[in-house]
């Protein structure tokens, strides 16, 4: 079997497994869980919708239209964690995970400057790749500046080289809709 295929069938297989484990076996136990739980993002969450970037001189040819879908869930009004799918500058696919820092020094009204930290996949790391050289997920540190409007928001993402890939800094764009 293909890499590729195989990564995509053992992914579906690991979601599967996770929409198992989250089915309640009664439903009063998921009503009381629910009364009795506090809401994890008390501060809402957002569907993030990557559009594409802007890579800032480039060496090469890169893909600038990247679709994909994520998550951020605001625990408070400076801590959220993120998470989601792209495909990236370089025709592949891209998962993240991470947290988002926004300082309350840092919001202006509609405007506010934060950190993003996590893992990502679908780049070459080189040495610094997590589980062996070569491996082609890593970590990632981004500054972006995010805006809202109501419930509309878009983030802007400054990436940092990635030598092994030949990847320029890179701008990426988030479309975001809240939900609470």
């Amino acid at each position: 079997m293909r890499p590729m295929a195989s990564r995509w069938m053992r992914f579906g297989a690991m979601m599967g497994l996770i929409s198992l484990a989250l089915i309640p076996t009664h439903q009063e136990r998921a009503f009381a869980a629910a009364a009795a739980a506090p809401a994890p993002c008390k501060d809402g969450w957002w569907a993030d919708f990557m559009l594409g970037s802007y890579h800032i001189h480039p060496y090469k040819h890169f893909d600038e239209v990247n679709p994909g879908v994520g998550a951020e869930c605001w625990f408070t009004s400076q801590w959220a964690a993120s998470a989601g799918y792209f495909r990236n500058s370089l025709e592949r696919p891209s998962f993240y995970a991470g947290a988002l820092y926004a300082p309350q020094f840092l919001h202006w009204g509609w405007f506010r400057l934060s950190l993003m930290g996590g893992i990502i996949s679908g780049y070459n790391y080189g040495k610094f790749g997590i589980g062996g050289e070569n491996n082609h997920t890593g970590p990632v540190l981004a500054p972006a500046a995010m805006t809202q409007f109501g419930r509309f928001g878009v983030n802007f993402i400054l990436v940092p080289p990635i030598p092994a890939d030949n990847l320029p800094f890179t701008v990426g764009f988030q479309a975001k809709y809240r939900f609470k």
